[in-house]
């Protein structure tokens, strides 16, 4: 909460909570571009006058969503049900989340916060650091989990968890992009499949690694079987 938010009412913390979910929103749905202050002022049914005692000019609004939907992506992913990403069980519950949400929206809107990445990183040094912040954030709530993960031992000693923190998050922003471009849930699912497999690589036991994040036989990490003479198969 800055300081302005902090100085404001209850309930003046609940319209301007209000106007910036409409915001959010709208964005998601016709982007930054297609988004005016207008819009959003005839949409969350503020006056004029409302609108500009909480954001000044279309800047400061943008400026806030970037804050308002990196908190609130942060929020979804300290869920108490994530655990922290502490459990190979617990990153294979956030890819169902993640597939069932798309699946909701028609696979409509992509990521949220990635949306906004990609329409605002490049239109101001202060914008892009904000996206980066947020972004960094998210990784940071992977990297912990992972970390943990090695210490409890079910990831080997030579895990790196910032890697692996790029890899989920970075396949899964690639998979939400092909998801709402094509309109199909196939690249997420497949996205989340290639990444978890990344991870259950390091995994001290592949085998139940790839047996509780559901990967197919064919992503999933395992020893190469005898055939019939006793011979490794390369």
């Amino acid at each position: 909460m800055d300081t302005g938010e902090q100085q404001l009412t209850a309930k003046g913390r609940a319209t301007r909570a209000r106007i910036l979910n409409t915001a959010a929103d709208l964005i998601l749905r016709h982007g930054v571009a297609g988004t005016g202050l207008e819009d959003v002022r005839a949409a969350a049914g503020m006056s004029g006058s409302q609108m500009t005692h909480y954001f000044r000019d279309r800047d400061t609004l943008t400026h806030d969503v970037v804050a308002f939907q990196s908190e609130s992506t942060l929020a979804q992913h300290q869920a108490p049900e994530l655990d922290g990403f502490r459990t190979l069980a617990s990153l294979r519950l956030w890819a169902d989340l993640q597939i069932e949400r798309q699946r909701e929206r028609d696979c409509q809107g992509g990521c949220s916060f990635g949306s906004l990445a990609g329409q605002l990183a490049e239109s101001s040094p202060e914008t892009r650091a904000d996206l980066a912040n947020g972004f960094s954030k998210w990784l940071s709530l992977f990297q912990h989990g992972l970390e943990a993960m090695k210490t409890s031992g079910e990831l080997r000693a030579d895990a790196d968890p910032r890697d692996l923190a790029y890899a989920l998050l970075g396949t899964m922003q690639g998979g939400m992009l092909l998801t709402q471009t094509l309109r199909t849930i196939k690249p997420l699912e497949a996205a989340f499949d290639t990444a978890l497999a990344r991870v259950a690589s390091f995994a001290t036991d592949p085998t139940r690694a790839a047996r509780i994040l559901r990967l197919p036989r064919a992503t999933a990490s395992h020893d190469p079987e005898p055939d019939e003479s006793g011979n490794i198969s390369s």
